[in-house]
Parts: structure tokens; C-alpha cells; sequence
């Protein structure tokens, strides 16, 4: 019953929903291809060490720890060093096979209650090495195979039925990525999920379709948070609207796809494909780089147009339908 606490409310969870704080801790030896595991979720192809802040969502922060045979501790006391409660799961990585020191640290985050997943890093350099011994091989197999052989050492080393995921960093298209990433779709929490979601490279159709459905999920907070501060008139609507809250939604889904000026260049770098035939894809007026209060009016007057035309042409024709066309005009 009260129009502007309600939409002081959507604002509050809007603002809530930006600031899920999401920690990924990244561990495995030196050359197990870490770093490179990091950068490729966070779009890039730039190197660093230690924690990383994704271009696009500073709440995602991904961690490059040190391998637990590289540290001094012990897997229980490594934990404690790196501070393991700060991080919401644990990948492990090995470029080859995983060692004793890779199950000891998977069975004590197991004890705190922690998820962690195991990566096969480095894919496609063992398809690579693989083929040029015996160009004739068989990839699915070789796949397989190499999957079997990480499932066995696990399974030496504790683990019953330990999951394996196969993985090219600089190919997250191609393998079990998308196998990863289904499996932390069903066990994250709800909220981190969708970050997660949000801030994940374009991998697929089904993912690009999955940040579609969770941006649409939102309309209806930010059309209740913009009654709070309606104050552009559009021609042809009767209600004015919020332009700022309309930007920054705007500005939201261009991220998560993205379509912003650096997602477009890194994603330029990572491809090889020239910059400007990426831009040349793009089709919507809420895609060009300046994105501002001209060109959303500009796009909600067109979108006004073509329901007005849409009504007339369903509307019987007669005395009705010319009353719908003067009031369209």
C-alpha cells in the first residue's frame, strides 16, 4: 500500500544482488595452468599472481593459490595460511595427473565442509602431443582415457567415484567447461549462482540463454524501483520513466553478454577476430559504445511505433480501427 517504499525496497535488493560477494580459490601445482584457468574466466588473457578482480564484477574475485606441495604446511595447515574460510570453493588443477598432495588438500577442505572440483588443465596440448605421435587417433577415446586415468589415481588416493573434469583454458568452448559449469549451476547457492552466472564468459548458446533468462528475472525489481523516480516523459507512453535505472539495466545486460567496449576487445584479442567485424555483429541500438539518455529514448520511442503498428494491423478494420490509428498518431 505504500508505492514508494515498495520501490525503495526493490532498489535495496537490486543493490543487494550487485554486491554477492563471490571468492573462487584456484590451487594446483606450479605449470598445472592456473593462472591461465583464471584469466579465461575472467575474459582475459593478461597475467598476474595471487587474488584477481574480474574486469566486469569486482564482487567475483578469483584466487591463483600456491600448489600445497609448494608451501612448507601441511594440507591442514596450508588452509589455515591461505585463510580457506574466505572462499566460497575450491578448483584443483593438475596439467598431468593429480598427486597425493592434491587428495590430501580435496579431503580437508571435504572436512570443512567445503565444494571443490578437480580440472584436467591443459586439454587440448594432450590431444596436440597425442596426434602427432599417431594422427590417425581418435579424440573421443584419447578423452576417455585420459579421463579414466585421473578417475583410477583419485581413486588410489581415497577417492570412490571422483568427477574429473577435462579442460582448455584458452578453449573454454570446446571439452567439460560447460560440464563444470552445470555442475556449479546445481550446487551453488541461489544468489552466487547467478554472479557466477552473470560473470561467466559466453561459452555456449545454453549459458548465453541461462544470463538472458536471469536478466529478465530482474525486470520486474528495476521497473518497481523506477516508480520511485520517474522523471524522463518518452512521447507516446503516459507514464515517464526512471532514465537513470533504465541505463544501468541497459548497462547490466551489455555486461553480461558481453557487449562493452573492453569485453569486445578482449574478446577481439582471445579470438583473433579484428574488433570492428565483432562490432559489425552487433544489431541493436543499445549495443553501440555511448550508450546514454538520447539513444534510450531514441529506442523506446521506436518500440512505441511498432506497438501502435502492431494494434492497428489486428484490429478489425472500420470506425474502431481508424479511432486506434488517431490516437496511435
Amino acid at each position: 500500500h505504500d508505492l514508494s517504499l515498495a520501490a525503495q525496497k526493490a532498489l535495496e535488493y537490486l543493490d543487494r544482488l550487485k554486491n554477492v560477494p563471490l571468492n573462487i580459490a584456484i590451487t594446483g601445482e606450479s605449470g598445472s595452468g592456473k593462472s591461465t584457468l583464471v584469466n579465461a574466466l575472467r575474459g582475459i588473457k593478461k597475467q598476474n599472481r595471487g587474488k584477481y578482480i574480474h574486469p566486469q564484477y569486482p564482487n567475483v574475485k578469483i584466487w591463483d593459490l600456491p600448489g600445497v606441495g609448494t608451501t612448507k604446511f601441511t594440507a591442514d595447515k596450508y588452509l589455515e595460511h591461505v585463510g580457506f574460510e574466505k572462499y566460497d570453493f575450491f578448483i584443483i588443477v593438475s596439467c598431468d595427473r593429480f598427486r597425493e598432495n592434491d587428495a590430501k588438500l580435496a579431503k580437508e577442505i571435504q572436512k570443512m565442509k567445503k565444494k571443490f572440483y578437480f580440472v584436467r588443465s591443459k586439454i587440448d596440448n594432450s590431444i596436440r602431443d597425442e596426434k602427432d605421435g599417431d594422427p590417425e587417433l581418435n579424440e573421443v577415446n584419447l578423452l576417455e582415457l585420459i579421463r579414466d586415468n585421473c578417475s583410477k589415481e583419485l581413486q588410489k588416493l581415497g577417492f570412490e567415484s571422483p568427477k574429473v573434469f577435462l579442460v582448455s583454458s584458452l578453449k573454454l568452448h570446446l571439452y567439460e567447461f560447460e560440464d563444470l559449469w552445470k555442475t556449479l549451476d546445481k550446487e551453488l547457492p541461489t544468489h552466487q549462482r547467478n554472479v557466477m552466472l552473470l560473470a561467466l564468459p559466453n561459452i555456449s548458446a545454453d549459458v548465453i540463454e541461462q544470463k538472458k533468462q536471469a536478466l529478465e528475472d530482474r525486470i520486474k525489481w528495476y521497473t518497481l524501483a523506477s516508480a520511485a523516480g520517474a522523471v524522463v516523459p518518452v512521447t507516446g507512453f503516459s507514464d515517464a520513466f526512471d532514465m537513470a535505472l533504465l541505463l544501468e539495466f541497459a548497462t547490466e545486460c551489455k555486461r553480461s553478454l558481453g557487449l562493452m567496449p573492453e569485453s569486445l576487445q578482449n574478446l577481439s584479442n582471445v579470438s583473433s577476430i579484428p574488433l570492428e567485424d565483432l562490432k559489425a555483429e552487433i544489431k541493436s541500438s543499445l549495443g553501440t559504445d555511448q550508450l546514454n539518455t538520447t539513444v534510450m529514448i531514441k529506442v523506446l520511442s521506436k518500440a512505441v511505433k511498432v506497438h501502435w503498428f502492431r494494434q492497428i494491423c489486428h484490429f478489425p478494420r472500420g470506425r474502431s480501427r481508424r479511432s486506434l490509428q488517431l490516437q496511435a498518431e
